[in-house]
């Protein structure tokens, strides 16, 4: 299959067929691309173009586009639909997806979307799911999925399981449920099949499964989905009733989501934001840490202020201020970046001291060889031992410091339930510089006897 690619000149064949009206030539071109190369192309379109196409093709098509485009399109051609059409988008959505939009759409028309969905079964479920936080695996699970109870023999197990399937559009496991609903294990297809049908599921389901609680974190399902190689996970409530699954697409997405968030706030962005977004939007996202970093170099500024007197006999440590605070901000965004990672992926074992400890001792290592090759540079360059051995020094001196500030931050910042992605880039590079510098020139002071 020949990946989809958006060209130019798609879009302009679209945008005629679209003002000329010309219905079954664009039904006849949707219909051959995938709805997600189809949501690719109406993210392209004003919204009077895009709504028209989203009115003309078949529900069953424009309800995945629908969760494909991005969230202000969306809310564009959502504003253009009826109750009654959006209501129908909705009846061909798994119930997570449905969910999901319901949440999007203005307070007052909700109650009319609900009414106008049909199979009144399948509203309920997506009510219920509104219930939960969307930052919950409550907020994540979709309602679709095949339960038998352990009272069942194999003949009525796969009589249940023919009439479920038919609204579940993947069956990743079977769950086994008492008469109350509560999960008690799974259920092998192999088994199922190699088994006489007269046969109680209690007798062969597995009770071993793994699920996760309704108020379950996002990224905690992940870790746990990501750690046991599974495709869905079941979702219980308080009591440990059956209430919904999480499937492997859908933690793709968080992942994702926090990816991207993780990577902006490294690169000193505070809010979740998107190049087409509005100059002002993105003022207000960079506009903080931008602030923060000119408040370092008015700080950095001071500390050097205060060292004139050595800046008028010793020229020469002005030349490598750039240069050691461009190692502290390295080292302490390297050290910061590893240990926000390994928190991610939860790879961080043992106490907070043994990893300070362990960071320490390689910002040392590295330290020293650094500061052999600037100091043989140094002597070289200027003929001046004591010069080149206080900069070397202070150089030691910088890079364990920027290590530890670097490794201790974002443990204390997860210890105390802040996302520690804050203290990669902006943060740790200004403070970074700011310490480094002041380091820096007292050594230099001390060795330098000045």
């Amino acid at each position: 299959m020949t990946p989809f690619k958006l060209t130019e000149e798609l879009i302009v064949q679209i945008n005629e067929l679209v003002e000329l009206r010309r219905d079954s030539e664009l039904v006849g071109l949707m219909g051959e691309i995938h709805y997600a190369d189809v949501a690719e192309i109406i993210n392209e379109l004003n919204e009077e173009e895009a709504t028209y196409l989203i009115k003309l093709l078949d529900s069953d098509k424009t309800s995945d586009v629908l969760t494909e485009l991005d969230e202000d399109v969306r809310e564009g051609i959502l504003s253009n639909l009826s109750a009654k059409e959006i209501a129908g988008e909705l009846e061909e959505l798994d119930t997570d997806d449905a969910a999901d939009i319901v949440g999007e759409l203005p307070q007052e028309i909700v109650q009319e979307v609900i009414s106008e969905i049909e199979d009144k079964e399948h509203a309920k479920d997506i009510v219920d799911l509104l219930r939960y936080d969307e930052n919950s695996a409550g907020g994540l699970m979709a309602k679709e999925l095949v339960k038998v109870r352990e009272g069942w023999d194999v003949l009525t197990c796969v009589k249940e399981m023919r009439a479920q399937a038919e609204n579940v559009t993947r069956v990743h496991s079977i769950y086994v449920v008492d008469d109350e609903d509560h999960l008690k294990g799974r259920l092998s297809l192999k088994d199922l099949l190699t088994t006489s049908t007269k046969t109680h599921i209690a007798q062969v389901y597995i009770p071993k499964v793994d699920s996760v609680n309704v108020n379950e974190k996002p990224e905690e399902v992940a870790k746990i989905m990501s750690k046991y190689d599974l495709e869905a996970i079941p979702v219980v409530d308080e009591i440990g009733r059956l209430v919904g699954r999480i499937t492997i697409d859908d933690i793709v997405d968080v992942i994702k989501e926090e990816a991207d968030k993780d990577y902006q706030m490294a690169a000193g962005i505070s809010q979740d934001v998107e190049a087409d977004d509005s100059i002002w939007d993105l003022t207000r996202a960079r506009l903080p840490w931008l602030i923060l970093g000119l408040f370092g170099g008015a700080g950095a500024a001071v500390i050097m202020g205060g060292f004139e007197e050595m800046f008028r006999q010793y020229t020469v440590l002005f030349l490598f201020t750039p240069l050691i605070a461009a190692m502290a901000g390295n080292v302490g965004v390297q050290s910061s970046a590893i240990i926000v990672q390994g928190l991610a992926n939860d790879d961080i074992k043992g106490s907070i001291g043994n990893r300070l400890i362990k960071e320490m001792l390689l910002a040392l290592l590295n330290g020293i060889i650094l500061a052999c090759l600037l100091l043989l540079f140094t002597w070289i360059w200027k003929g001046n031992f004591m010069t080149a051995l206080a900069i070397s020094v202070s150089l030691i001196a910088v890079i364990v410091v920027a290590g530890f500030i670097g490794t201790f931050t974002p443990l204390f910042l997860h210890k105390r339930g802040i996302d520690p992605a804050i203290a990669t880039g902006p943060f740790i590079t200004t403070s970074n510089d700011i310490f480094g510098i002041l380091i820096y020139f007292m050594i230099a002071k001390m060795i330098l006897g000045i």
